[in-house]
This record gives C-alpha cells, sequence and structure tokens, in this order.
C-alpha cells in the first residue's frame, strides 16, 4: 500500500484541480498540523473524534495485526474485524486442509461456535506521547552510534516500564525522522483471535499476481476475523469460556458509497518508506539491493510454480509462501522502472544540492553539518559489497527452507555440549523442537527445498565476490564441480533436516555430534559464522557513519525548509493518511476511472487461469445483476475505487473512511505507475486500490448467504 494526500482546495472542492501530497501523520497532532486541510478536502469529524485518550475515537476501531504485518478495524459491537485476504492468506493457509481448502473453498461460520482459532494477536493502541524531549536531553554529538543506541535503549526501557506500571499494558518507545524525534506507544494486545469469514481465493485474490499493483481491479481482497476476551472484556489466551470483545469504538458501514472528490481518510499501522533516502541511497538501490532482490526471487518463484502447477498438496502448502515472495518480487520491480522513469536520482541530488548552499551560507551550520552529505556517498559505496553478501544471506542461503530450520538446533546442540548437561533444559528443548518440526513440516516439500538449495547455492557462489566468501563455503561447493544438482542430492541424502521422521528419531537419543556434522548445518555455520566474523563488521563500521548523515539531514532539511511539514516515516506505528477519491491518468492518452465494477470480472474470466476462474455462484449473480442493496444508483454493483491517499505496506487491511467517520472501504493495494513512492511520493499519480465495502457486503451477504453477520453491522443508508 502507499501513504496520505494533502491539497489545495478551493470552494468548488469536488470539480477543483486535485493534486495528492505525501504525509503519514500522527493522530495525536491532528488537531495542530492537519485539521483545517482535513475540513477543507470534506472531513466532518472533530480532533477528538479522531484521537482521543479519555473518550471513543476511531483509534480505537483500528487494530494492529501481530506485531504489524497488516492492519484491521472493527466493524461491530461485537469485536467483528475486517482486513485483507491477503493479510488473513496465511492464516487461512494454515487452518487449510486438503479435506477443508478454505483457500479454495472459502470458510464462512454461521455461528460463533464454529470460528476458528487464526494464531495471531491484535492489538489497540491505548495512547502515544512525545517523549523527545526526555531522550535528546541525555544525547550529543560527541557520542558514537553504539553509545547513543545504548542511551536511547536504556532512556526508553525506563520510560516503557513506567507507561505500563502493574498493567497488563505493553509499550514500545520508536524512533522518528532518522533518530531526530522519539514517541512512546501503549498497547493492549488481544491472543484470542478467530476466523469468521473468507471468500474462496478466485474473490479474495481474483487477478493473482498478474494484477497485482495493478489498476484497474476486481479483487475482493477482504477476510472476516472476531477478536474475543475473557469475562471481563480483558486480554485472554484462547478458550472456550472467553466472549466477543467489546470495543470502545466500531465503524458505521456507509452504504452510500463514493463519488469523485469524496473525502477519504486511512487510518493504519504503515510499515517502513523511506522518502528522506539520498540520491547516494537511489543509486545503491538501483545497482545493488533492488536486482539482487529481483533476481534471487524469480528463480525461487520459477520453481515454486512449476511444483504447485504439478499437485494440489503443493499448492496449499507452498501457497502463502508463494504470495509473501511474489508479492515483493514485483514491488521491487515495479519500483525499479518507477525510480527510473521518474527521475527521483535527480530530485533527490537536487534537493541535496539546496541544502548544501544552505549549510554554507552560515559558519555554525558547517560545523554541525560538516560532512554530513559528503557521509552519504562514502558510506554506500563502502557497503555496496558487504550489503550484497547481507541480502544473498537472507535471500538466497536462508531461502533454502532446510538452513534456517537446522539453526534452530543450535541451542539443543550447546546444551548437549555443556561440561554439565542440564537434562531437564535438554528435554524442554525437544520437546519445543518437536512441536516447531511439526508446523514447519505441514507445510514442507523436500522436492522443491532441494532444488531450491542447488540453485541458491549457485547464485551465492557465483554472483558475490570470491574474497567476501568463505572459503571452506567454496571448498565445499567446487567438490561438485559445478554439478549444483548432484551436491544438493548428496546432502538432502545425508541431512536430518529435511525429512520430519529423521528429526523426530534424532530427537529420541540427540546428540551433538550429529547436528554439527549434518551437511546442511555445516553448511549453514559457515556461511553464517562467516558474515558474523567478517562482513557484520564492516557493515557496523559503516552505518556509523551513515547513522549520523542521516539523522543530520533530516534535521538539516527541516530548518532549512521552516515553512513545510515534513511528515516521518512509516515505522509501524499508528498513522493516518487523508486524501480523496480520484481518478488519474498514468500515461499520455490513457485515463483511469475511480472506480470498477463487477461487469469486469466477467470481462476479465479465464477458466483455463487460475488466477482469473470466476465462482459459478458470482457469476449468476453478475449476470442476473441480482446485487440487492448493494448496487450503486446506476445499478452497477461496485467492486474497488481508488483515491489518492499515501500509504505504504503494512496498510494492508487499512480502513477508507468518510468525512462522516464511516467505513467506506478496505485499502489492499498501490498501482504500478506510482511504485517509487515509498521512496519518493508521486503527487500527480499515487493511489491506493480500495475494496468497496458495499462489494464486501454483497460476498457476505448474497454470495456467501453470511447475512447473520451484516446483522450484526452498523449500515448507514
Amino acid at each position: 500500500m502507499k501513504k496520505i494526500s494533502i491539497l489545495i482546495a478551493g470552494f468548488m472542492l469536488a470539480f477543483a484541480p486535485v493534486k495528492a501530497d505525501e504525509g503519514m501523520w500522527l493522530p495525536m497532532l491532528v488537531k495542530r498540523l492537519n485539521y483545517v486541510d482535513m475540513q477543507k478536502q470534506g472531513l466532518q469529524l472533530t480532533p477528538e473524534e479522531i484521537y482521543s485518550v479519555n473518550n471513543s475515537s476511531l483509534k480505537d476501531a483500528i487494530v494492529r495485526l501481530g506485531r504489524g504485518f497488516c492492519t484491521g478495524e472493527i466493524i461491530s459491537d461485537q469485536g467483528l474485524m475486517l482486513t485483507n485476504h491477503h493479510c488473513g492468506f496465511g492464516a487461512i493457509q494454515e487452518l487449510s486442509t486438503e479435506e477443508n481448502n478454505y483457500l479454495d473453498d472459502g470458510f464462512w461460520a454461521m455461528n460463533k461456535s464454529e470460528e476458528l482459532p487464526a494464531g495471531f494477536s491484535v492489538s489497540f493502541l491505548v495512547r502515544m506521547e512525545d517523549v523527545s524531549e526526555t531522550i535528546n536531553a541525555e544525547l550529543n554529538e560527541e557520542m558514537s552510534l553504539q553509545e547513543r543506541t545504548a542511551k536511547i535503549r536504556k532512556l526508553s526501557d525506563s520510560l516503557e516500564k513506567l507507561a505500563v506500571g502493574e498493567t497488563h499494558f505493553e509499550a514500545q518507545v520508536k524512533s522518528f525522522y532518522n533518530g531526530n524525534e522519539f514517541y512512546l506507544f501503549v498497547y493492549e494486545t488481544f491472543q484470542d483471535v478467530r476466523l469468521v469469514g473468507a471468500p474462496p481465493s478466485s474473490v479474495g485474490k481474483f487477478g493473482g499476481d498478474t494484477d497485482n499493483w495493478m489498476w484497474p481491479r476486481q479483487t475482493g481482497d477482504f477476510t472476516l476475523f472476531r477478536v474475543y476476551a475473557d469475562k471481563d472484556n480483558k486480554p485472554a489466551e484462547y478458550s472456550e469460556d472467553n466472549v466477543p470483545y467489546t470495543p470502545k469504538h466500531s465503524l458505521p458501514i456507509s452504504l452510500k458509497g463514493v463519488k469523485e472528490g469524496d473525502f477519504s481518510m486511512i487510518f493504519g499501522y504503515p510499515g517502513s518508506t523511506d522518502r528522506y533516502l539520498t540520491s547516494a541511497g537511489i543509486k545503491y538501490e538501483l545497482e545493488v539491493r533492488q536486482p539482487s532482490y529481483v533476481k534471487l526471487r524469480r528463480e525461487v518463484l520459477d520453481i515454486y510454480e512449476e511444483e504447485m502447477a504439478a499437485s494440489d498438496k503443493v499448492r496449499l502448502q507452498y501457497a502463502s509462501k508463494h504470495a509473501s515472495i511474489s508479492n515483493y518480487w514485483k514491488y521491487f520491480k515495479g519500483q525499479q522502472a518507477g525510480l527510473k522513469r521518474l527521475k527521483v536520482y535527480d530530485k533527490k541530488k537536487a534537493k541535496e544540492d539546496q541544502l548544501a548552499e544552505w549549510i554554507a551560507a552560515d559558519e555554525e551550520r558547517q560545523k554541525l553539518y560538516d560532512g554530513v552529505l559528503e557521509g552519504f556517498e562514502t558510506g554506500f559505496n563502502n557497503l555496496r559489497e558487504v550489503n550484497k553478501v547481507r541480502i544473498y544471506l537472507g535471500e538466497s542461503i536462508f531461502r533454502i527452507e532446510a538452513v534456517p530450520f537446522a539453526r534452530q538446533f543450535s541451542g539443543l546442540k550447546n546444551l548437549l555440549e555443556a561440561d554439565e548437561v542440564d537434562q531437564t533444559k535438554v528435554d524442554e528443548t525437544v520437546e519445543s523442537i518437536k512441536a516447531m518440526a511439526k508446523e514447519h513440516f505441514k507445510d514442507y516439500s523436500k522436492k522443491i527445498d532441494q532444488q531450491v538449495f542447488a540453485a541458491m547455492v549457485r547464485a551465492y557462489y557465483n554472483d558475490l565476490p570470491e574474497d567476501k566468501q568463505p572459503e571452506e563455503f567454496r571448498s565445499l561447493v567446487e567438490k561438485y564441480k559445478g554439478d549444483y544438482k548432484k551436491m544438493a542430492e548428496k546432502y538432502y541424502d545425508k541431512t536430518i533436516f529435511a525429512s520430519e521422521a529423521d528429526v523426530m528419531e534424532f530427537l529420541e537419543k540427540p546428540k551433538a555430534k550429529t547436528i554439527d556434522k549434518d551437511p546442511i548445518y555445516n553448511l549453514m555455520k559457515v556461511v553464517f559464522n562467516h558474515y558474523l566474523e567478517h562482513i557484520n563488521p564492516v557493515i557496523q563500521s559503516e552505518t556509523e557513519g551513515l547513522a549520523r548523515s542521516e539523522r543530520l539531514f533530516v534535521k538539516g532539511l527541516r530548518e532549512m525548509d521552516k515553512d513545510k511539514t515534513y511528515a516521518p516515516d512509516a515505522n509501524s506505528t499508528m498513522r493516518f493518511t487523508y486524501g480523496q477519491v480520484k481518478a488519474y491518468e498514468p500515461r499520455d492518452g490513457i485515463s483511469y476511472h475511480y472506480y470498477t465494477t463487477a461487469q469486469g470480472i466477467l470481462e476479465k474470466e479465464d477458466p483455463t487461469n487460475h488466477e482469473f476462474i470466476v465462482p459459478e455462484k458470482l457469476k449468476d449473480l453478475i449476470l442476473k445483476k441480482d446485487y440487492g442493496q448493494y448496487a450503486n444508483e446506476e445499478g452497477e454493483l461496485v467492486v474497488n475505487f481508488i483515491t489518492n491517499n499515501d500509504i505504504t505496506g503494512g496498510n494492508s487491511g487499512s480502513p477508507m473512511i468518510n468525512g462522516n467517520g464511516e467505513l467506506i472501504g478496505t485499502a489492499f493495494d498501490g498501482n504500478w505507475e506510482a511504485m517509487s513512492g515509498d521512496i519518493a511520493f508521486e503527487h500527480e499519480l499515487q493511489r491506493t486500490i480500495g475494496v468497496d465495502i458495499r462489494y464486501t457486503l454483497f460476498i457476505i451477504d448474497k454470495f456467501a448467504g453470511a447475512s447473520h453477520l451484516v446483522e450484526e453491522m452498523n449500515l448507514v443508508k
């Protein structure tokens, strides 16, 4: 997903020229920074109705999934939660079997007793607080990065403990503006979350990888969960005695739909952006980081796709893994193209030149900002090769599933090698590994992993500079004289880490020697230890200078442009963005409408392509135009719509809210033409793609027959 939008609005708002503007804003600052602009664009709420600590507000209906992989929103007073299908994909896949294939067939609980444990938690924001003054008072420019980091951690720990006291809340201090400001966040986390309803993937993932990041779309990307609590409405581990959570606020749902120019606000937990990346960083992205990700992920995807096409069992096992890898493979491809096409390097360089002139104009600034801009060039140049090793460690060696799995046995190995073996700890560790292994092998194919091993070892050996690889690794590879397939066969014949039966047999009588001599474990140890000893120290050293440059660069920009309010980069904390429903023209001669309809589903249907299969019942409803109360004024069923909101990954599942605080859609994607937006917001092109809430309700009610779920929502007509 992508970001926000402020804009210049005249009194003829719906017809005024609209240009998106960036900003992922902290809700606690809405009154001071954003409220006037938001009113001009159509907001009817007060600042207190958006964010309040003491009273019910919009923030109380927004949840963070897990530690921030997605966002969800509460849509009933019984804890019903809406998010994206792709956010629930992992949970749906985990609950699926060949007999009950919820990915292909969908899932609908017709009463609360049928709802299934989802396996993740959700967190509500209780409050946020600016603690910059407290932390910055203890910092100075003479500190090393290590000293600075240690001081920030110590102060943060103290503030977090003070914030939660004896309560069940959790707290976290996060850095903003590259280490210039700090904010404290207090959360209430609920562990008992249950799957309530999910459309089949033919609806929730309609268009698949082909349509990913593209407009126009016709994707019903939504899933329903429910948050449960104990009898006192407090967080509790899963229990049959738990009851649906009663929220402080739930979002009313608008059946009125959207028109072009309507106000749209997105609330959620955007994961990360890098809007302050400099021209040297752009060069590194284009020449090192992004090409590496694209190349390695494509090789893995090719292996996955061939095997998934040949087996329904494998397709189910690897559906979530494939989706995760594929999403950011395409993301990085698009980002590369966008950065080049939109000449982002040149724009960044121009801003840096402006800052350099501003620094040079004042002697005190010259002292404070000495070497800041030069530090970027030096740092990124010195990090090119070692950072490529870091990327390849994660994307090639640790993409081999047996490798990170084998690493999980390091703790057991250490316990077994101790001078005095603590048998109790050994036994506890063995039981923990057994449970972990059961989960691991449920969705594991030795055949696939062996092929990935051959491809990724080849890539690591061939693509990295020889002097950045461990000699022992190269010796292991060279024994096979370039026959990586043969090497993989040998390793997977001998390892215990590619077979559940072998692992369980080993755990009955575990020996450190067995782990240490295992070929997969040994390869992992050789490569990872070399990284820790020879690569990571260089990265840490160069990061010192870059961290200073990044912090002072942002400080300088904000001081130079005092009249401009700079938004902080996303960092998985609650933000809101605002803008309008808006069409766009991506290229000369092409104009995109601001919404799509169910008719487009039939136009894209292709029974020979699993990405474009249309369920018979859905097709029948569309052909009959049996849309009920969910049709628009023209009798169309709107499926997706676009706004110029500014969002990014982590915002998936975020509510799209109108000026009255009502839910109009669920954000799920950004557009291809603005894929560089996480680094440089594209004012004319940036768009957020959302599922129209009326299509969501139509699928729940008319397609799935789960009208009881609609009945517990607050519909506004």
